[in-house]
């Protein structure tokens, strides 16, 4: 009878500590999604500001090649028309 007695508190007291456990682990699990979404976040946060920050040198150097080119044809224009007057 004693064995019995002792078989089952043993029982009901590791039920009892595999909820606390699973308890643990689920406040554990949570945290850990917690943090990667942040991390997740901010990485995004920085990768778009890059991106922005390549798109207007990209823009600004294709403004003054077009600047240039254009330049450069109009110099062009006055070299042929000076020849064309010649």
């Amino acid at each position: 009878m004693r064995k019995v007695m002792l078989s089952l508190a043993l029982m009901a007291f590791l039920s009892s500590c595999q909820d606390k456990t699973k308890e643990k682990l689920d406040e554990a699990k949570d945290a850990v999604k917690e943090e990667v979404t942040a991390t997740i976040d901010s990485a995004k946060i920085k990768a778009e500001a890059k991106l922005d920050t390549l798109k207007d040198k990209a823009k600004s150097k294709i403004d003054s090649a077009k600047i240039k080119s254009a330049d450069k044809i109009e110099e062009a224009a006055k070299k042929l028309k000076e020849s064309v007057k010649k």
